[in-house]
Parts: C-alpha cells; sequence; structure tokens
C-alpha cells in the first residue's frame, strides 16, 4: 500500500523540502495552509512539485476544521510543521504565536487521538526551547528555558506530544532542530538577510548591511538535510524526540565574514550595527549535541555552516544571470 503523508505548513521551507523528499519516497503527499486557495505555494513552484501534491485549507487553530481534514485525507503521518515561524515576530505577535504552535498542535494531538487511526505525528520542535545552556551542547535531556515567546509555545508544544505519547500510546515525536537555512528562507529571517545583502552590494544595488548582534553564537545546518532526520523519526518502531543539529557552533558575525568573502568583499567595510534591531532577550550561543539521531536514526549533517553559506550564495547568484 502506497503510503500517505498530511504536511501542515507545507508552503514553508522545511514543508517543501519534505514535500519533496516524501513524494521521491513514493508518498502519496498532501499539504495544508490556512488558505490553499489563496496561498501561491511559490516554494514547491519553485522545487517543481506543485502539481504533485494535493493541497487542502485547514485552521490548525479550530479543532473542528483539523478533525475534518485528517478525517478527509486518512494520513498513514502527519508532519506538523505549521505556525508562527518567527522568533523575532514573537515578541510583537506573542498571543498569535502561542495559539498557532500550541493550540495547533494539542488539536493535531486530540483529533488523531479522536479518530483512533494509527496515525504517526512529528512535531516540530525549537532549539529555542533550550535557552542559554552556555557552553554545554544540549541533548534531549538538557532542560528548558525558553527566552523568547516563540521558545514558549515551541516548549508547550514538545511537552503536550510527550503527554499524549505517554497518556495515550500514540506514536508522536518531537524533533528539536537547530537552525537551519536554504535558499527557500525568506529575507525575514537574518540568514537570508544577509545572503541577500552580500549579492546586492556585490552588484552595486546597496550599500549598506545593518544587523542586531552578531556575536551571538548559532549552529547552522542545511535545511533538506534535516527534514531527512523528520522523515526518519516517523519509521522507527518507537516513537522518540531527538536533537538535530550539526554539532558545530558559529558566531553571527562569522556566518556574515563568509557571504562576503564568497563574493571578494570584506564584510567590515558594509556592515553596521543597529540597536533598534536588538530583541528583548536572546540567545548567547545555541549549541546541540545530535548523538542520539546518530546511534538510532543513523542521521549525521553533511554540511556546516560555510557550506550553507556558500550553497545560499550561489543560489542567491543565479537571481543575476
Amino acid at each position: 500500500m502506497q503510503k500517505k503523508a498530511l504536511i501542515c505548513g507545507v508552503s514553508g521551507q522545511d514543508g517543501a523540502y519534505l514535500a519533496e523528499l516524501l513524494l521521491n519516497q513514493g508518498y502519496i503527499v498532501c499539504g495544508t495552509s490556512r488558505d490553499a486557495q489563496m496561498s501561491s505555494f511559490s516554494n514547491l513552484v519553485r522545487l517543481g512539485i506543485r502539481d504533485q501534491i494535493k493541497l487542502a485549507s485547514v485552521a490548525l487553530t479550530d479543532f473542528r476544521s483539523v478533525l475534518q481534514v485528517l478525517t478527509k485525507i486518512q494520513p498513514d503521518e502527519v508532519y506538523n510543521l505549521a505556525g508562527q515561524s518567527s522568533v523575532g515576530l514573537s515578541f510583537e505577535q506573542p498571543v498569535e504565536t502561542l495559539e498557532s504552535i500550541a493550540t495547533g498542535t494539542l488539536n493535531l494531538l486530540e483529533a488523531i487521538r479522536f479518530i483512533g487511526a494509527p496515525i504517526k505525528l512529528y512535531n516540530a520542535g525549537s532549539s529555542e526551547c533550550f535557552g542559554n545552556t552556555g557552553e554545554q551542547p544540549a541533548d534531549e535531556d538538557t532542560p528548558f528555558r525558553p527566552r523568547s515567546p516563540y521558545g514558549v509555545a515551541k516548549a508547550t508544544a514538545f511537552w503536550e506530544v510527550a503527554n499524549y505519547r505517554e497518556a495515550y500510546g500514540l506514536f508522536a515525536c518531537s524533533g528539536i532542530l537547530y537552525n537551519h537555512e536554504s535558499p527557500l528562507r525568506p529575507e525575514r529571517f537574518v540568514t537570508q538577510k544577509i545572503i541577500s545583502a552580500a549579492c546586492r552590494i556585490a552588484k552595486g544595488e546597496q550599500n549598506h548591511l545593518y544587523l542586531g548582534n552578531i556575536s551571538v553564537q548559532r549552529d547552522w545546518g542545511w535545511a533538506p538535510e534535516y527534514v531527512e532526520a523528520m522523515y526518519l523519526m516517523l519509521q522507527q518502531d518507537e516513537p522518540d524526540d531527538y536533537v538535530i543539529a550539526t554539532g558545530e557552533t558559529s558566531k553571527l558575525e562569522d556566518f556574515v565574514a563568509e557571504a562576503f568573502a564568497c563574493l571578494g568583499l570584506d564584510w567590515q567595510e558594509y556592515v553596521t550595527t543597529d540597536g533598534s534591531l536588538l530583541r528583548p532577550t536572546d540567545i548567547v550561543i545555541g549549541r546541540g549535541n545530535p548523538a542520539r539521531a546518530k546511534e538510532k536514526l543513523g542521521w549525521q549533517a553533511q554540511y556546516i555552516m560555510k557550506d550553507v553559506v556558500r550553497m545560499m550564495i550561489e543560489d542567491k547568484q543565479k537571481d543575476y544571470l
């Protein structure tokens, strides 16, 4: 029997790459957005898979809407990648962030329990749940101390998943993903903002790049690899939670320097720190320990920050050809 997957949030970076992966695995792939008739699904179009995916509208914050789509599609696997996805924006829209992530996840869990079908659920967790762990890499047993409304929402969803797994025996797991980038990132994410600005500066179309705190450190990986980990989690005999990361940490300043160096530029001539871009609270160092994923899933990141920057620059330069 051909497996059927439902991807909530199929229009985003991870949703698009995951859809491509599952199609290659022979799945029937269905995707949702809040308004499928109005959404452009530009990422799916860019990957050339828009016409291969069955699309449906669903409001994850509405239990009836969730129940209807699960009953109609009857998926074997559900990937919950939906919800407000920007840490910075979560400080401006904390209620929307919490409802879209925590209530949306709860509705999926409760609908799966209500239906009683053996549906496997993947939930998109986040390294933002950990907050500051100092120099210590975080693993699956590291306590959560989130420092943003986004992190709080993701932590809530994580514990909802753990509770339903333990209380009702659902096959539900969370991937605690560290930062992962690709050409599909929109410019409201700082990595794409840097890549785009560096390319425009190299072409003489922009003079300066304004950034907030460039001393923060993050573990940056390649998004197409990270969706492979999501898929692998739902192919296991038992559900579990996994930290997905490269295990290597770099300063944002290093990311900037690498991007400009790829274009033969000295970043210090073009980058200015802007205090208005600083967040109320931020994580100083984000560092993950993906040992469990390597041991149990056989998953290990092949690309680190420098590779990610180079691939994003190369893709962005195609826009100028």
